[in-house]
């Protein structure tokens, strides 16, 4: 097996460096340490405090540097470890001299006290006053305050990145990566609320320190070495305060490497441009060099020193005449409220020009759950500039839907195609074209009504939603089309209401176990126990998914689903096949499609079918093959169905059919493999307490009458 080369090498070495290292940090606090050595230790220990300093300084956003937590850890029980090592040192070589304890320790020393040992402690205090009280301190507040904002935004966080997801900008992959960030970043801001006490207790321990090591020299010098009192305060002042600086100094530096990491903004730029492109601003630097000038002309003041730093700041304002990206600022005042705010736009393609040279996965991907593919016609249907409704409606559209259907519908992504016609639009459901049709952004779609005489002059076609006469109208005939008792509908409306048709069609494919998930730990907040003692126990989530997909096929709403769950566990031991399951519960959801179809005050439009013609189509059924039917027959209950259909959609009705209980179920599926989208209903699934209006009755000969009222 060939040998690990280059960053493997390089990776495996640090694996193994690290372990080695803690080993030997704890070593340093139990076995006594050369001053030699210990030498080497101080200079690398400034050393490191530097470099973590300078990485700190050179992140883009906190995240850069996620392993900062660890290595303040590891750095600060360094330090401690020398500072374990060196009073060892100090109380038992004190008393030879300021160099028994190594030269690094001397040094500092004598450089801070330089003669004056009441100088030095008080240097050494305001030192540790500042790393505590105020670097430290802040840090530790701010890391706090970020930890706890964090995690509360996290939830808001991954609904925005579900929200783009079933939007379609972004892909599953990326989505994934959004989310680890995102849980990446509350780890380490709660890391960092922790690490920040780290540095507190670092300095609170210098003083401890620097005390004990004053203290105790002094004893440990008069007592033990018969040295003077003064004698033995001069070399255990000198040789603490040195100590306690060199470990003091690579504190500071930590300390401020921790402010600057949990005070940091993610930007494009490192810390110094960050700053850099917002300070260098000619609008700032310009007043300051007026306010310095007036300052130094006061009399009594140093005004060369005064006008020295004015012109500096004149300086700087000459050299940044140009306006940084910060200098465009955002509109104020009256500017601010007659701008129109950004409103969320669909991602089309018209914005810029594509590169035709180049081939991306997205040119041949869209994992958008629901996609309306538009010409370039019509655009300004959705350009909210141009007046454009489409959008808003079909947010409209997707609300009123996730309410009738009990999950939350996807997200729309509406994207123009070149390859289409300029007033074509296309629904896609997944990778699926459910519906593609025509529409005029210039023009109204005018329904005849019943009382309707005259025929306008415009575009003749067929609604796209239900399938009636229409006409494409100017603008101008709204008033004549409205006296003759046409229905006149916007173009936006138009697609909006063809969309709706299909959410509610093919709702069954844009319900996944994801989303049944959510709804069970939305459900698990309010009735903990029964979400626990159906899921999985008596009921796999892939059958529960399963179960309310063959609901959602057949127009049946999951919004009650503490009821579902219910009966799902009452149905466990019968069945495990998920149409079997569905089929039981619709007794215990049809009075909710019911009322979605009429008020409770109003009659359910019926159609039947007649005696003869279901007694036929019961003995057509097969247990596997469903319903087998002739082609002549088929034609006659599918023209019967379709012309009662588009008589009650004249009058803005929906009707529902009723047929036998052992029926139902083939009865429908023939139905749908027709592509007929009527709702299906067995007669042991009405309610006792809704009226029913028979309005049609199929028979096997083609017949179609208006039926008189009946009571269920």
């Amino acid at each position: 097996m060939a040998s690990p080369t280059g960053p493997a090498k390089a990776i495996t070495a640090a694996s193994m460096i690290l372990p080695i290292g803690i080993l030997a940090i704890v070593a340093m606090m139990v076995l006594p340490v050369p001053v030699v050595l210990l030498d080497l230790f101080f200079v690398f220990n400034i050393l490191l405090s530097l470099l973590v300093l300078m990485v700190a300084l050179h992140s883009f956003r906190p995240l850069d540097f996620s392993s900062f937590p660890s290595v303040l850890l590891i750095a600060t029980v360094f330090r401690l470890a020398l500072n374990v090592a060196s009073t060892r040192i100090v109380l038992t070589s004190g008393h030879e001299g300021a160099s028994a304890a190594g030269r690094v320790i001397e040094a500092f020393g004598k450089f801070v006290i330089a003669g004056n040992f009441a100088v030095g402690l008080v240097v050494f205090v305001v030192l540790i006053i500042i790393n505590l009280v105020v670097i430290t301190k802040g840090a530790g507040r701010v890391s706090e305050v970020s930890a706890r904002f964090t995690l509360d935004a996290m939830p808001g966080k991954q609904m925005a990145i579900d929200a783009d997801l079933n939007a379609g900008l972004m892909t599953p992959d990326q989505a994934r990566a959004r989310r680890a960030e995102v849980s990446e970043e509350a780890d380490f801001y709660g890391s960092m609320d922790g690490a920040s006490k780290f540095v507190k207790g670092d300095a609170i321990a210098g003083i401890l320190i620097l005390l004990v090591n004053i203290i105790g020299g002094i004893i440990i010098g008069t007592m033990t070495h018969g040295l003077t009192m003064a004698q033995a305060a001069e070399v255990y002042t000198l040789l603490s305060i040195g100590d306690g600086l060199v470990a003091q100094i690579p504190s500071l530096l930590l300390s401020i490497a921790t402010a600057v990491i949990v005070t940091r903004v993610a930007s494009k730029h490192d810390m110094t441009g960050h700053i850099a492109t917002q300070v260098l601003s000619r609008k700032s630097w310009a007043p300051v060099a007026v306010v310095m000038a007036v300052i130094g002309l006061v009399p009594g003041m140093p005004t060369l020193l005064f006008l020295t730093a004015a012109a500096g700041a004149g300086i700087v304002a000459w050299k940044n005449q140009s306006p940084t990206p910060d200098d465009a600022a955002p509109a104020t005042g009256k500017q601010a409220r007659s701008a129109p705010l950004p409103a969320p736009q669909p991602q089309t393609g018209a914005a810029a020009t594509p590169d035709t040279s180049a081939i991306t996965p997205e040119d041949i991907t869209d994992y958008a759950p629901i996609t309306i593919q538009i010409g370039f016609g019509l655009i300004p249907l959705i350009d909210a500039g141009s007046g454009g409704a489409l959008v808003s409606r079909i947010t409209g559209i997707r609300r009123d839907a996730s309410r009738a259907m009990g999950f939350v519908v996807p997200g729309v992504r509406i994207r123009d195609d070149m390859a289409l016609p300029a007033n074509a639009y296309r629904i896609r459901i997944r990778q699926t074209i459910v519906a593609e049709d025509t529409a005029y952004p210039d023009r109204k779609l005018a329904l005849p009504g019943a009382r309707s005489t005259r025929k306008l002059r415009g575009i003749e076609v067929k609604d796209p939603s239900f399938g009636l006469d229409a006409i494409w109208i100017q603008p101008h005939q709204q008033t004549e089309a409205e006296a003759d008792d046409y229905v006149v509908i916007e173009p936006d409306s138009v697609i909006a209401t063809h969309l709706s048709q299909k959410l509610y069609a093919h709702a069954a494919e844009l319900i996944g176990a994801d989303d049944v998930q959510e709804l069970l730990d939305n459900l698990e907040r309010a009735a903990p126990t029964l979400v626990e003692q159906v899921v999985p126990k008596l009921v796999p989530l892939h059958v529960l998914v399963a179960v309310l997909r063959r609901l959602l096929a057949e127009r049946m709403p999951i919004a009650d689903l503490p009821r579902i769950l219910e009966e799902l566990a009452g149905l466990a031991g019968r069945s495990a096949d998920p149409t079997d399951l569905a089929e039981a519960l619709r007794p215990a959801i049809a009075p909710q499609l019911l009322q979605q179809i009429a008020p409770l005050k109003e009659a359910v439009q019926v159609i039947t079918l007649a005696a003869d013609l279901e007694q036929m189509l019961t003995r057509s059924q097969h247990d596997t093959a469903g319903l087998i039917v002739d082609a002549g027959l088929t034609g006659r209950i599918l023209q019967g169905i379709n012309q009662a259909q588009e008589m009650l959609a004249a009058k803005g009705q929906e009707a529902i059919i009723v047929v036998s209980a052992p029926l139902r179920r083939n009865f429908a599926g023939f139905l749908r493999g027709h592509g007929v989208q009527a709702i299906v209903f067995a007669v042991n699934e009405l309610p006792d307490n809704r009226r029913l209006d028979v309005v049609a009755s199929i028979g096997a000969q083609p017949a179609l009458g208006d039926g008189e009222g009946m009571a269920a």
